[in-house]
């Protein structure tokens, strides 16, 4: 890397940070800090025509109720430059945009889009700043997003009272998904104090219980430019998309003094055991019905020699059938399949590794157990062979240069990849 003295060139509201030129990647990485605000920008300056404009907020939920996600909809029903009922869907119609959406995960909410038209990008960008700064929050949006109470049969006023909702309806869908249930009740337990105990999402019981002023108190505190992230990619200036950032939202607004972060969590003294329930509709027993997953902490993903050492570990041990714990819990009888957790979870601020099996019984957990352990001791005691090793690190270096043709724009998987780490305060450039 080099450039690093040169400062870039920004727009007078913003602060110009440093410069990296990725060789590996052709590509610039640009930091700037606006003045006002403290909001963040990071462009990755390109010779592509497909531009890619992304802003990010964190969100850091202290309950179930789903407020992120419920937000993340909310905001796209209208705002105040586009008082119609949905700006968002109407540009989906009528741009020439190749990318646009809407993101929440555990712990950020994201609003990308990616067009190769210059008038299409101008107009995508005024929708989604005034979608993000300025939503109407319309409580009317809300019933229908979040939830409300509606009669079973609409023209019954006999029949029984329900909960429906956008956002109700599709975490009643996920959490019907056993891996969705399997997955919420590990970090419920795995993170006793942070963030990642709650179902950012929404869990169905607790979504009613949001009311609308709460959403709209959330709105103010996490959709505010001093906790925005914007990232760019492509062969727009800087300084030029910076001057619509002003223009259209930042100038409007005054620094706030807060720091929203994931807490790190406390680590656990002893292995911790738990049993859990969840529904399955099939007739007849819960015979081999059984999921046993064992999880572990690790450390922090914004700490990039960690990142890579998991990477790595988490290859060795399960990157296909010849890797040892993937090949054992292939193999075993102790269930009928690999559980779908298995593998290493990367995108929250501290990583979790999992590997379990599905299609097994209650009796077989400490089977299971000793298994996976002393697959693991033996990876650990007697090494593995360089020659897998070397082919592991050259699939993760390939990965990373990689321009795939999977669903999204080559400058959003870039973002994408520097995002979480970007959101934990950590460098995204090194990243």
């Amino acid at each position: 890397m080099s450039d690093s003295i040169a400062l870039p060139h920004a727009h007078p509201a913003f602060e110009p940070v440093r410069q990296e030129t990725i060789e590996s990647l052709n590509i610039r990485v640009e930091q700037f800090e606006h003045r006002a605000t403290g909001a963040m920008h990071y462009h990755i300056a390109s010779d592509n025509n497909e531009n890619v404009f992304l802003v990010a907020l964190r969100t850091v939920p202290e309950d179930s109720t789903g407020v992120a996600h419920i937000l993340e909809h909310t905001a796209l029903c209208g705002s105040e430059r586009f008082p119609v009922r949905d700006p968002f869907f109407m540009m989906l119609r009528r741009s020439l945009n190749t990318f646009m959406n809407a993101f929440t995960s555990s712990d950020w909410t994201a609003y990308p889009f990616a067009s190769q038209n210059r008038k299409d990008f101008d107009n995508l960008l005024d929708v989604y700043l005034d979608a993000v700064f300025f939503s109407r929050l319309d409580p009317l949006d809300f019933a229908q997003e979040g939830h409300r109470v509606e009669f079973a049969e609409a023209d019954n006023t006999d029949s029984d009272l329900v909960f429906k909702g956008v956002v109700f309806n599709e975490m009643k869908g996920a959490m019907s998904s056993v891996t969705s249930t399997l997955w919420h009740t590990l970090c419920e337990h795995l993170f006793p104090t942070s963030t990642y105990h709650y179902n950012s999402g929404g869990d169905p019981e607790n979504i009613p219980d949001l009311s609308y002023e709460q959403l709209k108190a959330f709105y103010r505190s996490h959709y505010h430019p001093s906790n925005a992230i914007f990232m760019t990619f492509g062969d727009i200036p800087a300084n030029e998309l910076q001057a619509d950032f002003e223009e259209k939202a930042l100038s409007k607004f005054d620094k706030l003094d807060q720091r929203i972060e994931v807490t790190p969590e406390q680590r656990l003294p002893e292995p911790r055991r738990v049993e859990g329930n969840y529904a399955f509709d099939e007739s007849g027993t819960s015979e081999r019905k059984t999921h046993i997953v064992m999880g572990w902490m690790l450390g922090e993903s914004a700490d990039l020699e960690q990142l890579l050492e998991a990477q790595l570990l988490s290859s060795v041990l399960m990157e296909n059938s010849a890797s040892p714990l993937q090949q054992a819990l292939e193999t075993t009888t102790l269930g009928q399949a690999p559980s779908a957790l298995c593998g290493l979870e990367d995108s929250m601020r501290e990583m979790v590794f999992c590997c379990g099996i599905e299609g097994s019984e209650v009796e077989d957990v400490q089977a299971l157990e000793t298994l996976v352990l002393d697959v693991i001791t033996s990876v650990a005691n007697e090494g593995v062979e360089h020659d897998r090793l070397e082919a592991v690190l050259h699939q993760l270096e390939l990965h990373q240069r990689e321009i795939s043709g999977d669903s999204y724009p080559y400058g959003l998987q870039l973002i994408m990849q520097a995002l979480g780490c970007t959101t934990h305060y950590s460098d995204p450039i090194a990243l």
